[in-house]
């Protein structure tokens, strides 16, 4: 644990500018939880809405994902716009292999969410076990890279089978779920801060935590109100979300306040 927390302050202050990620800001938070948000309701609306199929859909999403990613690895810094197209199509495609596991081939939730858990924690030990850290404040080498976009990807899987889990298998429901989620994520919070939780896996845990978090307030703002929801749609929720999206990178781009800037002190 304390090899983890020394190499996330060495690489904060020796490798800052060459990261290929956001630093965490509130910012990142806020445009996260946006991402995941249209994750949940641009599947939905592409396979369902659209009559696409999932088939059809996972395809179209993947190439787009592929392109996105090609272009992703090929930046030598972190390039807001490329980044989050990148991390909005990687939310679209974890929702679709979670969709095309249970809607698809009818696997229950209950055994897809920890088998997708089982996934993230054996990328994270292989992760580990060559790099030597977990931090995202080291994203600088085409094999961090890797592993970075790799567990970001199940962690959208995982966080989709969990949110569905809770809100409908279980009959939690959407807002009551959205509440669920977003306590983890504040006694995280407070763990960090208060219980000296390492920083490298409170990050991690919170970012798990994002994904079903904003698959709840996605479903709850575009499902019928018969179903629990707001009865939005997934083309007005989508919408609004992929516009404040747009807004947030805009305004990223041009102030440069998530970019990595030299630290004195870690």
């Amino acid at each position: 644990m304390d090899t983890i927390i020394q190499d996330d302050k060495l690489a904060r202050i020796i490798s800052p500018v060459l990261n290929k990620v956001p630093e965490i800001t509130l910012y990142f938070w806020i445009i996260k939880i946006l991402c995941t948000t249209v994750g949940e309701t641009a599947a939905d609306f592409l396979s369902s809405t659209l009559n696409l199929g999932l088939t059809i859909t996972s395809i179209i999403m993947a190439v787009l994902l592929i392109v996105s990613l090609i272009y992703q690895f090929k930046t030598k810094k972190y390039v807001p716009s490329i980044y989050w197209l990148s991390v909005v199509l990687i939310s679209i495609v974890g929702t679709l292999i979670t969709d095309n596991l249970s809607d698809g081939l009818g696997i229950s939730l209950k055994i897809t969410t920890p088998i997708f858990a089982v996934i993230l924690a054996v990328v994270f030990a292989l992760w580990y076990t060559k790099e030597k850290t977990l931090s995202i404040h080291s994203i600088n080498t085409f094999s961090r890279e890797a592993f970075y976009w790799l567990t970001i990807l199940f962690t959208f899987a995982l966080g989709t089978a969990a949110g569905d889990l809770i809100a409908e298998t279980f009959g939690i429901g959407y807002l009551p779920s959205v509440g669920i989620f977003a306590l983890a994520i504040a006694v995280i919070y407070f763990l960090y801060k208060k219980a000296n939780l390492n920083a490298v896996w409170a990050f991690w845990i919170a970012y798990i935590l994002t994904r079903p978090l904003g698959a709840s307030i996605g479903d709850y703002l575009s499902q019928a109100k018969t179903d629990g929801g707001l009865g939005l749609g997934t083309v007005i929720t989508s919408a609004l979300f992929l516009t404040a999206i747009l807004g947030t990178v805009i305004y990223l781009t041009k102030t440069k306040k998530d970019t990595f800037i030299t630290k004195q002190s870690a």
